[in-house]
């Protein structure tokens, strides 16, 4: 009888957020390997309450009441009765009731601890009283506890109520589909389908620009662009509704005409602009970040990277092997690494190769898939999932 798992997530694809795409991976790697894998997610106007997705059962709940990418599920509880395992996909706020029913119904509770929560005002004391009740008894109930990497797992502030209990706490990192963002066979034949200029440099960032993802250091990159040659065009993938403050950012900037919007792309075009691009970068602020998976989808397509040197986020990218760490919110220093990487082919092509071979070895998903499955079977034996023999007198 196959292991019956459900991956419990506040945001799932179409939604194109990390945490809902790592899910979607995670599940993907599961299917393959003959678990019978379920996503209970948020509804969403346009989108079935149930469907089948890649061999995945999507379910998709009516929710009460959403705050940013904090939906109020009620019908958690109820939804996650009949699993052999749970994995909760966290911070989520309201997804504490599926630590409950793992609880009360003696089910095996997983949690991928993905990020802090990092809010301003009135919001922060909020998230500190849930984190410290129904944040601990989520993380303290659950069989493991899987950060990104150990370096963001002893710097994260829910790490203090888990110290009594690292025996749980493990490591599972995001990863990459190695077979879809490759190296560009011909990049001038990338920038054309672009519409790029062979002859400009190119710089991408790739992120959500919606007030979640606040940190993700947008206006830090447009500010570190000023300074730099005409020829250096700045593109920013994604969209959200801070961009139009974007893009007004740029106007100000006077940088407004090297500055490209692509807006939301889809994954199969994805690919392509870390392809086209000479560097990919990342100028998070915040903890808020904690292991960037654009900078592995990078690596995996040979472009090298800056990233800001956050927990987590410096145990990802090896400082000047597979790309360049600078201190977060420091413009200056995120310009002069800009222009050593745009000024330095030979530099930029070391770093994109060794990147590459990186991530093969420690960030596809087939590798990650068969850790999750190894982790699986020691909290659920095969044989526990077997149907009990009949008794000799009911056998034929």
């Amino acid at each position: 009888m196959a292991m019956r798992v459900a991956h419990v997530s506040a945001t799932f694809p179409p939604y194109p957020g990390g945490t809902g795409n790592v899910c979607l991976e995670n599940c993907r790697e599961l299917v393959r390997r003959g678990v019978d894998v379920h996503v209970i997610t948020a509804g969403a106007p346009g989108l079935a309450d149930r469907e089948q997705l890649d061999g995945i059962t999507v379910h998709r709940l009516p929710v009460w009441l959403r705050y940013g990418n904090a939906p109020a599920i009620p019908g958690l509880f109820r939804a996650l009765r009949d699993f052999d395992l749970i994995h909760l996909h966290y911070p989520f706020i309201g997804g504490e009731l599926a630590a409950i029913s793992a609880y009360w119904n003696r089910i095996p509770l997983v949690v991928t601890y993905h990020q802090d929560v990092l809010l301003d005002g009135p919001m922060r004391h909020l998230e500190r009283g849930l984190r410290e009740t129904a944040g601990r008894f989520t993380l303290r109930s659950a069989k493991r506890v899987l950060f990104t990497t150990a370096d963001y797992a002893k710097q994260s502030h829910v790490f203090p109520m888990l110290e009594d209990v690292q025996d749980r706490v493990g490591v599972l990192p995001n990863g990459v589909d190695v077979d879809t963002f490759i190296p560009a066979e011909s990049r001038p034949e990338v920038r054309r389908r672009l519409n790029i200029p062979i002859e400009q440099s190119v710089a991408v960032l790739v992120a959500r620009l919606d007030r979640a993802h606040y940190f993700k250091g947008v206006d830090h990159f447009l500010q570190a662009l000023c300074g730099l040659d005409d020829t250096v065009l700045g593109v920013i993938v994604g969209d959200g509704d801070l961009r139009s403050h974007y893009q007004d950012t740029a106007r100000a900037l006077g940088i407004a005409h090297r500055v490209r919007f692509t807006g939301k792309v889809t994954n199969e075009d994805l690919p392509r602009w870390y392809q086209a691009a000479d560097v990919t970068v990342l100028p998070s602020t915040t903890m808020g970040e904690a292991f960037g998976l654009v900078l592995v989808e990078s690596m995996a397509c040979g472009t090298p990277v800056i990233a800001s040197r956050l927990p987590g986020v410096r145990e990802v990218v090896r400082d000047n092997e597979t790309g360049r760490l600078v201190k977060p919110g420091e413009i200056d220093e995120l310009r002069t690494a800009l222009q050593h990487m745009i000024d330095n082919k030979t530099y930029r092509e070391q770093l994109g190769a060794a990147g590459r071979s990186y991530v093969e070895r420690q960030f596809s998903w087939r590798s990650i898939g068969d850790k999750l499955e190894s982790l699986y079977d020691s909290l659920v034996p095969r044989r526990a999932l077997e149907p009990a023999p009949l008794p000799a007198s009911e056998r034929r």
